[in-house]
């Protein structure tokens, strides 16, 4: 019975255990693979490295990438007794040893039997090549974005398959994207066949990023030539006219580069050549002494020509001749004409689709730049409006708002919590200035514009100075929080900073918030009916000397507020103020004075104007600059009261 049992176990036994070559294979470490390829290991040459990488890749081992790695960077070492391998550092005489697999500790070896790897720089680069196949589906994100990074700056038709196989597996979306688009540059570039090539070069043209533009652009690259004629199955991109395309001259230079022609001799080489063959006081049978005059120097070298001892002379006769008989052309460096008409209309289309994202992008600029414009002049808009000041200080109520939000700044370290603290205090703290200045000096000055002008403009003067003996000449920092940090970027072409965006949102609710208080308050109420009628307001018990204040002080405060956003990417100077006094009161007058939507159009025009012009002229700001001022001055000849016009006290005015 037993006996009869042992063939039976035996079998089951020989089932299940795995085999000899299975059981290797589950066994196998890296450095079991390395003793494999121990030469190449040690000695590794840039042609027979391959086989070690291919090993290790097969591999499948999580050591491998770190293998790699630090085989590249130089921290592997031999030792030369058994000719295993580690990772070492020196340490005097001996070396630290660290096991590969582990990354445990083992022991120690003298100098003497240690070999340090060194591989070459050949060598180096096909192993950092490896290394990008591993961290394309490394987990961490960073690493893997890094690979792509390496794959753009270095492409190769290697790097193709390894991309491809990662993109199913990829979890991030966005690196997803970015592997499907890089794979798609590889194969039109790299790809194994034109169908394949041509393929990926219409998928690209859905794109706009700079790297599908430089890889349309280097597919499309061309190289001049010029010969007698056109060799045939040249992919030529355009034929090349001398005179049209090219300079008659620059053509000539072509012909004599390439030993088509002789060279044109110049006036010194001409009277070199004379010199050398002076003969018993003449030149090809020409006197010293009458060689005096062109016609006869070029019939001494003429003759000497004709003797064969000097080369004879190319005239304009002959360049025309030796242009006419020769062609000039480019021809693309990829010979497929398929693949280049693809890649054309590709670029086309790309191009064109730039265009649109361009206009899109200024698009954004003109409306951030309106939205501080209008935050800078609202204020202004308001007491402008309402009193028919000209306060030629609002600027440094600006001024003052920024200021206000740096000190805060520096009382409360957390950017978040004093930008909160900030826009009330600076709203506060100008609001008061207003009404000081309103009851100390404007109240006095009314119906006398002259005089406001320069009490207002005196005071701006005071305050920048104030503004400079507190703080000092220098810019100071107002720091906006980390998540008004960065931009949000749509694509290669459209993008806008955070910062930009939030200056929007806050002029929509300073919009909104001024809305509400004219429209659906008493003090609203009060005030445009002050605007309008301000005797027919006063006969009705509105006072319309606290309205004046009141409205001083709002628009002061306003102006406070923007001084806050403004600072948060501008430079918080004693003058900051100044350079935004002109496009406020522009944005006031072009607008409509006196009106909340008039100021918004306003701010909308010249934002836009002013963006287009420097899209036109980005070199030079200040004609930028100048131009929107000369338009301006046209647009309020045609229409004096704005684009917005009010009725009442603002219109007579």
């Amino acid at each position: 019975m037993l006996r009869a049992l042992f063939p039976a176990l035996a079998l089951t036994l020989c089932l299940c255990l795995p085999s000899g070559k299975a059981a290797a294979q589950d066994q196998r470490d890296l450095q079991s693979i390395l003793q494999t390829e121990a030469e190449e290991v040690a000695s590794p040459g840039r042609r027979s490295v391959g086989s070690v990488i291919d090993a290790l890749v097969a591999s499948e081992l999580p050591q491998a990438p770190e293998f790699l790695q630090r085989w590249s960077e130089r921290e592997v070492l031999q030792r030369t007794t058994d000719g295993l391998f580690f990772y070492g550092t020196r340490e005097g005489d001996s070396y630290a040893l660290t096991d590969l697999s582990t990354g445990e500790p083992a022991g120690s070896a003298p100098a003497s039997e240690i070999e340090e790897i060194r591989p070459n720089g050949g060598v180096r680069r096909v192993i950092a090549s490896a290394l990008v196949q591993f961290q394309l589906s490394d987990p961490i994100e960073a690493r893997r974005i890094e690979a792509l990074d390496s794959i753009a700056r270095n492409p190769s038709a290697d790097q193709l398959e390894p991309l491809l196989a990662s993109i199913e597996d990829e979890p991030s979306p966005r690196i997803r994207a970015r592997k499907e688009e890089l794979a798609g540059m590889l194969a039109a570039t790299f790809g194994d066949t034109p169908e394949e090539r041509i393929a990926a070069i219409s998928a690209l043209s859905d794109g706009v990023s700079v790297q599908i533009r430089a890889v349309l652009n280097q597919i499309l690259s061309t190289r001049s030539e010029v010969g007698t004629e056109i060799p045939e199955g040249t992919n030529i991109a355009r034929e090349l006219t001398p005179g049209d395309d090219l300079t008659r001259d620059d053509a000539y230079a072509r012909l004599v580069s390439e030993d088509l022609a002789p060279e044109i001799q110049s006036r010194d080489q001409l009277k070199a050549a004379l010199t050398a063959n002076i003969d018993g006081g003449t030149v090809g049978g020409v006197p010293i002494g009458a060689l005096d005059t062109e016609e006869a120097r070029a019939r001494a070298y003429e003759t000497l020509a004709a003797a064969g001892t000097i080369p004879r002379l190319v005239t304009e006769e002959d360049v025309d001749a030796a242009l006419a008989s020769h062609v000039f052309f480019e021809a693309y460096d990829e010979d497929d004409p398929a693949i280049t008409d693809a890649a054309r209309a590709a670029l086309n289309e790309v191009e064109t689709r730039v265009a649109v994202h361009q206009v899109a992008d200024l698009a954004l600029d003109a409306v951030s730049l309106a939205s501080i414009y209008f935050l800078a002049a609202i204020g202004l808009a308001i007491t402008f409006g309402v009193m028919g000041v000209i306060n030629m200080a609002h600027g440094e109520f600006i001024m003052m708002g920024a200021y206000t939000g740096y000190v805060v700044q520096q009382i409360i370290p957390d950017y978040t919590v004093s930008l909160i603290v900030a826009l009330p205090l600076a709203f506060a703290v100008t609001f008061a200035a207003g009404v000081a200045m309103e009851r100390l000096v404007i109240r006095w000055l009314y119906h006398r514009p002259l005089e406001t002008l320069l009490a207002t403009f005196g005071i701006s003067i005071a305050l920048q100075q104030l503004a400079k003996n507190i703080f000092g000449t220098q810019a100071r920092p107002l720091t906006s929080p980390s998540w008004l940090e960065g931009a949000w970027v749509v694509n290669d072409v459209i993008g806008i900073a955070n910062i930009r965006i939030a200056i929007f949102v806050l002029a929509l609710i300073f919009l909104a918030l001024i809305l509400f208080i004219l429209k659906r308050t008493r003090v609203g109420l009060e005030v445009r009916a002050v605007t309008q009628n301000p005797g027919m307001a006063a006969s009705m018990g509105i006072n319309p000397e606290r309205i004046n204040m009141l409205t001083f002080g709002l628009g002061s405060g306003i102006a406070g507020i923007a001084g806050v956003a403004i600072g948060l990417y501008a430079q918080v100077t004693s003058e900051m103020g100044a350079n935004y006094i002109v496009q406020s009161f522009m944005t006031v007058v072009v607008g409509g004075v006196g009106n909340v939507w008039g100021t918004l159009a306003g701010a909308s025009l010249i934002g836009v104007l002013q963006k287009g012009i420097e899209w036109m002229n980005p070199s030079n700001t200040l004609a930028a600059q100048t131009y929107m001022i000369l338009f301006i001055i046209l647009f309020i000849q045609v229409r004096p009261k704005g684009i917005v016009a009010l009725k009442g006290r603002a219109a007579g005015d």
